[in-house]
């Protein structure tokens, strides 16, 4: 049960006009300060005031576009529940009048551009013909040269199956003999291609004979992340690179437990420490994206390099 007086709180911020406007359009809408003035018609000291208020709350969002400001519900946060009881009790025409001048605007706004400059300053949500991740990576590995690379578990071998151009050999290890033998079907004939079933912690080559060690999204399944690290080490040419990328610590283990994961991710600096503890040195580790659906689950993604040797 929530406590008494921050729900007081929440209620009196349900008890403005404007606020319940800016929240029936938020929910629905990511909009400027300048969009919902002209919407509401009202200044913007008033406006960007009433959503200082939301924003403190936690009800909204804000994220800057340039010179900027857009924002959007905030549907990570307990108060969504009671926004929800309120505004399945509203029907008024105020709120179906702000909608429709808030298609209006979106439309007018659409027509005055091109697509393209439609979209400036986010991109990366939108789509268009012939433009996707998987077309970005593949551009810019051609620029790329690995060497000898390990993906450790590699799963069915999708992401050595981009990277198998550019490299003199990839191999694929996973220890699920399944995955494997999909991967098998995946690559073929593919002469640059070796496929192991094997365990990261006991990685059956005998010495260093690999430029670069992939671990993508396989720490949090590694029953002890550090000895899958030393593993990669160990078999690391020296100044050879291993590139790692897993879940920032999180408190939705009752979400990723379903997937099969052993660890509720890692920080930054926890996934530093234990790369250091591997004896490979950090040249970078840090949050590099967050997930746009909840949980809003953040990904890590780190580089490092085993020292030549002396």
């Amino acid at each position: 049960m929530a406590a008494i007086e921050p729900t007081i709180a929440l209620l009196h911020l349900f008890g403005d006009p404007t606020r319940l406007r800016l929240l029936a359009l938020l929910s629905r809408e990511e909009l400027s300060v300048i969009e919902l003035t002209s919407i509401l018609d009202i200044g913007q000291s008033r406006v960007s005031t009433h959503l200082g208020k939301l924003r403190e709350a936690g009800l909204v969002r804000d994220r800057r576009v340039g010179a900027s400001t857009f924002y959007a519900f905030n549907g990570a946060t307990q108060a969504q529940k009671l926004w929800g009881v309120v505004r399945e009790q509203i029907d008024d025409g105020v709120l179906d009048g702000d909608w429709g001048r808030a298609q209006d605007l979106k439309q007018s706004r659409q027509q005055a551009l091109s697509w393209p400059d439609s979209i400036a300053g986010e991109m990366e949500r939108h789509y268009s013909p012939g433009r996707t991740w998987e077309a970005t990576a593949r551009g810019l590995l051609g620029f790329v040269q690995m060497g000898d690379v390990l993906d450790t578990g590699s799963g069915d071998g999708a992401i050595s199956q981009l990277i198998a151009p550019y490299a003199r050999s990839v191999t694929c290890l996973d220890r699920s003999e399944h995955m494997i033998e999909a991967a098998r079907g995946r690559f073929g004939s593919a002469n640059n291609v070796r496929l192991v079933v094997a365990d990261m912690h006991k990685l059956p080559f005998d010495d260093p004979r690999f430029d670069t060690v992939l671990m993508f999204n396989v720490l949090t399944y590694a029953e002890s992340p550090l000895r899958a690290l030393r593993e990669a080490c160990r078999v690391l040419r020296p100044g050879g690179k291993a590139a790692v990328i897993t879940l920032n610590a999180h408190s939705q283990s009752n979400v990723t437990a379903a997937y099969g994961h052993l660890h509720a991710g890692f920080s930054p600096l926890e996934l530093s420490r234990m790369l250091r503890d591997a004896r490979l040195q950090v040249l970078r580790c840090e949050v590099t994206s967050r997930e746009r659906r909840k949980p809003y689950f953040e990904v890590v993604t780190a580089f490092a390099i085993r020292p030549e040797e002396s």
